[in-house]
């Protein structure tokens, strides 16, 4: 998708599609938590507080991401059917190796459960990482939306009885959210420290792995 024409891009799968291939150039075409009307699609992206590295921060802000955006979803009493999530590198720093790349991943049976949502992204995400790169960005996207109360009859679960118990816990997880602020509860690969969204001036200092952030004692 980075190597597409935005031109064909649009063409085939419309505007939101073409700003994703522009991202993955590294043009910001997605501002912080942008959502696009009812029915389309609804992206939450971000640029990170320092440089990630590792899979594990990136799997942790993807999740933060997914979690938002399942919150919106559900506020639009929609669901979807398939997720895309998308990282790259940044531009604006040629002196580093640059990637960029995203994935579809089609779900089994349309959600709006943070979880099973969540499972999808960080699933595509693995697909796509690649070690030996500083990563500045990362994002989802939530594809193919339909009214919450409209749902094909699963072959595992004609009765749509996980639809119910599913919608039932994230009821309780939104109501909590609400009574006692954002992320009261949350998924666990979501993290609770979240480095990646720490700008690098206020960050604490890296003594166990940085030799130049170690302190220095003079004895005089």
């Amino acid at each position: 998708m980075r190597a597409a024409s935005p031109k064909w891009l649009r063409a085939q799968f419309g505007v939101m599609m073409e700003r994703t291939g522009n991202e993955l150039r590294g043009i910001s075409c997605l501002a912080l938590e942008d959502a696009v009307p009812p029915k389309q699609q609804i992206v939450t992206s971000r640029s990170f507080g320092q440089m990630v590295l590792v899979l594990d921060e990136l799997n942790e802000a993807v999740a933060t991401y997914m979690t938002r955006a399942a919150e919106k979803l559900r506020h639009q009493h929609a669901v979807c059917g398939a997720v895309y999530v998308f990282i790259h590198t940044n531009q604006f720093r040629p002196q580093d190796r640059q990637y960029g790349n995203g994935v579809v991943m089609p779900l089994a049976e349309a959600t709006s459960d943070t979880r099973w949502l969540t499972a999808a992204a960080l699933a595509g995400l693995k697909r796509i990482y690649r070690p030996g790169y500083a990563y500045k960005k990362a994002g989802v996207m939530l594809l193919e939306l339909s009214p919450a109360g409209i749902r094909q009859a699963s072959l595992f679960d004609p009765e749509g009885k996980g639809a119910v118990q599913s919608a039932a816990v994230m009821r309780a997880v939104d109501t909590l959210n609400r009574a006692y602020g954002r992320n009261t509860v949350m998924v666990g690969a979501a993290g609770m420290q979240r480095r990646w969204s720490m700008r690098s001036e206020n960050r604490s200092p890296r003594f166990t792995t940085r030799w130049e952030e170690m302190p220095v004692a003079l004895a005089r």
